[in-house]
């Protein structure tokens, strides 16, 4: 078990999270955890199971590793960077848009009744076009499609504020990554849809996301707390599940299949949709697909949590599992089986994470 590949820049609490799935998974799957893995370390010796921070590009790189199919990771194997961000959940804003190598024009109208009205820009000048055409409804979204938390967006209501926000981009890094330009919503709630398969063991889930203020005062994740079915997607559709939720299961499903078949060499074993439920500037309900996750994300502890709860327990069929992260030096430690990190982080300062059961359910009850 390796929490590899990493970040050469990672920060302390990323690190521990990523740590703290590995271990966590260790003991899941009866697998011993190798700390600080390196694979030149390891040459000749079996290919271990993989935590990755992030989607590992290119089936040449999975099979350096050793990476067969998703068996051997938590998380995903992309064929191209960008498909690992919110770049692939909107189309370009014309034909002759600029647009990477890979990218699939069709995905777009697979997608348009799942996602929020948007595009995804290359260069500063089709971002500035596609920010006007969406400014027409409304406020718009400026989001870095690799970001995470909420970081880095910014909400452009006039012309003069989405130029200033296109201007702050780093045109070499919207060339390679894209910029997701949206259309903005109010009274917004977020859920998060997912399974993931570890070992022999499926999971499925619904959740919600709650924000909270960082050490700046900006809102940011904050947590979520989800309810978890043993088993896939049809476990969780059995459920009693609220009408939001099932809208929410629906629109994720609609996603990741019209991104497998755009990309059929995606390998994912953990899958993970955020889905915006809330109303548009005239008033009306709008849904639609965030974003998606392949690989460790801020629901897996919870995750884990619950795999382990159903491990333990053959007759579980349902538990409330949560994660939480909150700021602050004055923030009280959490109880030991439930801690991620605690501490001084130096990317975000004080910071605390984490996770564990909230409720089980006993299917034989």
């Amino acid at each position: 078990m390796a929490a590899f590949p990493r970040r050469a820049q990672a920060s302390e609490h990323e690190l521990a999270s990523q740590e703290a799935l590995a271990s966590r998974l260790a003991a899941l799957l009866g697998r011993r955890y190798v700390p600080d893995y390196r694979p030149s370390r390891y040459r000749g010796g079996p290919a271990p199971y993989y935590v990755p921070d992030r989607s590992i590009v290119g089936a040449a790189r999975a099979a350096v590793l050793g990476i067969e199919g998703m068996g051997d990771i938590y998380g995903g194997v992309v064929p191209h960077a960008f498909v690992a961000t919110k770049a692939i959940s909107h189309g370009l804003v014309g034909p002759d848009a600029r647009r990477p190598a890979g990218w699939v024009p069709a995905l777009a109208s697979a997608l348009r009744d799942a996602v929020l009205e948007g595009y995804t820009a290359f260069c500063p000048e089709d971002a500035f076009a596609a920010g006007l055409r969406l400014l027409a409804r409304g406020a718009v979204r400026v989001k870095p499609p690799d970001g995470t938390g909420g970081r880095g967006q910014v909400v452009a209501r006039d012309q003069e504020a989405l130029r200033a926000a296109v201007a702050a981009q780093c045109g070499q890094v919207m060339a390679r990554q894209g910029l997701v330009l949206e259309e903005d919503l109010d009274e917004v709630e977020t859920y998060s849809i997912g399974w993931s398969r570890v070992g022999e063991m499926d999971i499925s889930y619904v959740g919600t996301q709650s924000l909270t203020d960082d050490n700046q005062g900006r809102r940011v994740y904050g947590g979520s707390e989800l309810r978890v079915a043993r088993g896939g997607v049809d476990a969780l559709r059995a459920l009693d599940l609220g009408e939001e939720e099932r809208h929410a299961l629906d629109l994720a499903c609609r996603y990741d299949a019209a991104v497998s078949a755009a990309y059929p060499q995606l390998i994912a074993s953990r899958r993970n949709y955020d889905v915006a439920i809330g109303r548009s500037v005239e008033g009306g309900a709008r849904a639609g697909v965030l974003e998606q996750s392949w690989r460790a994300g801020g629901a897996s502890i919870a995750e884990l949590a619950a795999m382990q709860a159903f491990a333990l327990s053959p007759s579980l069929n349902e538990v409330r599992a949560e994660t939480r992260e909150r700021y602050g030096a004055d923030e009280p430690p959490p109880i030991a089986q439930r801690l991620v990190f605690h501490g001084i982080d130096r990317a975000v300062g004080p910071i605390s994470k984490s996770g564990g059961i909230v409720e089980a359910e006993d299917g034989g009850a």
